[in-house]
């Protein structure tokens, strides 16, 4: 290689690096003061930084012929940023393809003008004023919670994260929970700054007040006292499952309904967002977001039943251990979890694959399941070994599955890689529900087995404050139609 083309590369990467960089306060903008999320074939880019817009636009490599580049698309962003949109989400890269195959040569403002025409209006937020939020335990699951919420604050006038409830422990409680929100061993340093006020004993994160209540009981809280109203109260303890149990948030001043990080039992909707949201309705008070593994699996079921048929199956999960086992052997009231964690592989138990049916009826009493804990701290694999109702082949099942991750209502929950060379760390903090390794899958005839990765706590995390956006009316339209 000529000394030439060395610099035409350097020089090259220079230019898009400083084009990405432009377009960052652009970005910034139209979410902070309009409610627009800018994306890319699917990936957000809001609060992203350079190298992350860039890095989206070579993912667009997947779907397209050609690297996206951001020469093309800084020009729609441009145009964008001269509107008054109302929120949206809006994929600047299939905006780009659309213009350069319907509409290249002709006036690129007038042609965004057109396809965003429905939210050109210059109207401010979806709701009348934030929907206040409320976590009911500031573990592991809560406090992922909590940096995704305060994220999406946007200018304000979106999710409010208000207040976390938990037990009163040591006399400096209130910093060692700041400190944990500040640090996290497996998903890295908070994003943002985070103080304490002591006098209203609250976290101060990147400008979100977040009162610290210390309560023994759901009913026992006033958030009225703390300026909470028409809350929607996220309880991610886990200690309550059925209505009767979960209605007790409801007794207190302040909560309007209820979400449970974990499958709810009895008559308690279990929501798989993105499959089954139509049971989201004003009129229901509880809902359940099921659990990390229904949402990792259930997505891709769906996929693969409507076009293939599931004829039968099993679920197998390679679970990351989780803060209920034991760190070296003791005592636990389920079968093997004493022993020690980090030490052994655990089988166990799993209600995922029962759970399906409750988000897919269609798939009722077709599939079995357990578990086997694995000595990793986070990211977990689930092995769907399944019956199809006709043949297929590899190619023709991972292009569909690759299709759906690229652009389709699954596409935020289904992601997709083809690489040989990932592990379960690769994986850490995936904002999809699952991850399709397409290297890994088999098909003999009619029978096929997929390999499904997910972050159980980030990942579901995501998918906790998606369904909590639904409830509240935080549904954007998305664009290009």
């Amino acid at each position: 290689m000529t000394m030439e083309a060395q610099e035409a590369y350097f020089h090259d990467w220079k230019n898009r690096e400083e084009i990405a960089e432009s377009m960052l306060p652009l970005i910034g903008r139209l979410y902070r003061d309009h409610g627009v999320v800018t994306m890319v074939y699917g990936r957000s880019l809001v609060g992203g930084s350079t190298i992350d817009i860039l890095k989206a636009h070579r993912f667009a490599r997947q779907i397209l012929e050609n690297e996206l580049s951001v020469r093309e698309t800084a020009p729609i962003l441009q145009a964008m940023a001269a509107m008054q949109l109302a929120p949206a989400r809006v994929d600047i890269g299939k905006l780009t393809v659309r213009y350069l195959a319907q509409a290249g040569g002709t006036d690129l403002a007038g042609f965004v003008r057109q396809e965003l025409a429905p939210v050109n209006t210059g109207k401010g937020s979806l709701l009348q004023e934030p929907k206040d939020v409320v976590l009911y335990g500031f573990g592991r699951i809560g406090r992922l919670l909590a940096r995704i919420l305060i994220e999406k604050a946007g200018g304000g006038d979106k999710l409010r994260l208000r207040a976390a409830v938990v037990r009163k422990g040591s006399p400096d409680d209130l910093a060692k929970r700041a400190s944990l929100l500040r640090r996290d061993s497996v998903h890295g340093p908070y994003q943002g700054t985070i103080t304490v006020d002591e006098e209203h004993n609250a976290i101060i994160a990147n400008g979100n007040m977040i009162r610290i209540i210390y309560a023994d009981a759901p009913e026992n809280v006033d958030y009225g006292q703390y300026g909470i109203h028409d809350a929607i109260l996220i309880d991610n303890t886990g200690k309550w499952r059925d209505r009767e149990g979960l209605g007790r948030h409801l007794k207190a001043k302040g909560i309007a309904q209820v979400v449970l990080t974990a499958p709810g039992k009895g008559d308690v909707p279990n929501i798989v967002f993105g499959v089954n949201n139509e049971l989201i309705t004003p009129e229901e008070t509880i809902f359940s977001a099921a659990s990390c593994t229904t949402n990792a699996i259930v997505p891709v079921l769906k996929a693969v039943n409507d076009k293939f048929g599931i004829e039968n199956g099993h679920v197998e999960t390679c679970h990351s251990y989780t803060n209920d086992q034991n760190l070296i052997d003791n005592y636990h009231k389920k079968e093997r979890r004493g022993r020690s964690a980090p030490l052994n592989m655990v089988i166990t138990e799993t209600g995922a694959a029962k759970a399906v049916a409750k988000a897919l009826p269609e798939l009722a009493g077709k599939l079995t399941g357990n578990a086997i804990r694995v000595p990793t701290p986070n990211v977990s694999l689930a092995i769907l070994n399944l019956t199809l109702g006709r043949e297929t082949s590899v190619a023709e099942l991972n292009a569909y599955l690759r299709d759906i991750s690229l652009d389709s209502p699954l596409q935020n929950q289904i992601d997709f890689t083809n690489s040989p060379e990932v592990v379960s760390s690769d994986f850490v903090g995936s904002r999809h529900a699952g991850v399709v390794d397409s290297v890994a899958t088999i098909v003999e005839g009619n029978r096929c087995v997929l390999y499904v990765w997910y972050d159980n706590e980030f990942g579901y995390s995501a998918q906790v404050v998606r369904m909590v956006a639904k409830m509240a009316g935080l549904e954007l339209p998305c664009f290009p139609n």
